[in-house]
């Protein structure tokens, strides 16, 4: 019994946690709805609410807002707005911080969660997984002697939080390996090993 037991959780615990996240999701996009009159909602028209429609239009609202601001016209608009949300002295700061933060993450150009790491991490007979996110900017920099990088260690097995580190080069390995295998990795808390990489030459002659 303890084993169709455990045969039983193997199969339904992921399944039930794939189920919860994408329903917190739909859910969550679903109040898009929020900003539709109500007399065009579904519970007025039809008489009942249909699951995954707000999903679709926040889809379709930021397809549309990228295809409007993908022109000369778009851009002009935005660089408008930008300018009034500056002038707001709490907006401002909040705005400019989200944005740079987004820039980074989405930005096809940008440098954040490039690279998997191997880290000495928290003392020096340890090691763990992170991510390289940049280099060490601003007044940072000129009070670090040497070269260093900026990097970012997740928690497991919840990724979205976690510590910020900026370590020498010197002590940051660069792994041949995958930002998803990375973080499966993570998640897993080392038990969805990633597979592992072929050996190159120089390692063979070694």
């Amino acid at each position: 019994m303890r084993k169709y037991f455990i045969t039983g959780l193997l199969i339904l615990v992921p399944l039930a946690i794939t189920a919860w996240v994408l329903n917190l999701v739909i859910s969550t996009m679903d109040q898009s709805l929020l900003f539709v009159p109500a007399r065009w909602q579904p519970r007025t028209l039809i008489g009942f609410d249909i699951p995954g429609l707000g999903t679709v239009l926040t889809v379709l609202i930021v397809f549309l807002t990228g295809l409007l601001t993908n022109n000369l016209v778009g851009n002009y608009v935005v660089r408008v707005w930008e300018k009034l949300l500056t002038r707001i002295p709490v907006v401002s700061s909040l705005y400019s911080s989200v944005k740079q933060v987004s820039d980074t993450l989405f930005s096809s150009s940008g440098n954040a969660f490039r690279k998997a790491v191997l880290i000495p991490y928290p003392h020096a007979q340890s090691w763990t997984i992170a991510f390289l996110t940049g280099t060490p900017g601003g007044d940072v920099k000129n009070h670090l002697v040497g070269d260093y990088v900026s990097v970012y260690i997740p928690t497991t097995p919840n990724p979205t939080s976690g510590f910020f580190l900026m370590m020498a080069r010197k002590d940051v390995v660069e792994l041949d390996m995958s930002v998803d295998a990375a973080l499966k990795y993570i998640v897993s808390m080392g038990v969805v090993a990633p597979e592992e990489a072929p050996k190159t030459l120089d390692a063979v002659s070694k």
